[in-house]
């Protein structure tokens, strides 16, 4: 089993920046890669970036590439969301999700693992 914190979450106005933290425990050796979603009130949960955990490699959705940059440092374990330039449409819950097989996967399906979620609010 996997366990994930996420932290960093808060409150911003637009233009600011953040960044979020996952801290993973468990059977880490097992994780292949790691990814952030969120979740806006009465919408459904979508993805945001991803990260290889041995390579490296990333990929985002179009609505954040050029502000958000995601990062892992294997030996801490714990995977980042670094957000720029915040928007008010990025408020929502945000989680942190490991996967033990994909190398990178958008689609929910494809995570084994999934924290309780931080909360990310950007007034305008």
């Amino acid at each position: 089993q996997v366990q994930l914190v996420e932290s960093g979450g808060g409150l911003v106005q637009a233009g600011d920046s953040l960044r979020l933290s996952c801290l993973a425990s468990g059977r880490t050796f097992s994780i292949t890669a790691m990814g952030w979603f969120r979740q806006a009130p009465g919408k459904e949960r979508e993805f945001v970036a991803t990260i290889n955990w041995t390579g490296g490699n990333t990929y985002y959705t179009d609505s954040v590439k050029g502000r958000f940059t995601i990062s892992r440092d294997n030996v801490k374990n714990t995977a980042y969301l670094q957000m720029n330039r915040l928007r008010p449409e990025d408020t929502a819950v945000y989680y942190c999700a490991a996967t033990r097989w994909a190398t990178l996967p958008t689609r929910r399906y494809e995570y084994d693992y999934w924290g309780q979620g931080t909360q990310v609010t950007v007034s305008s």
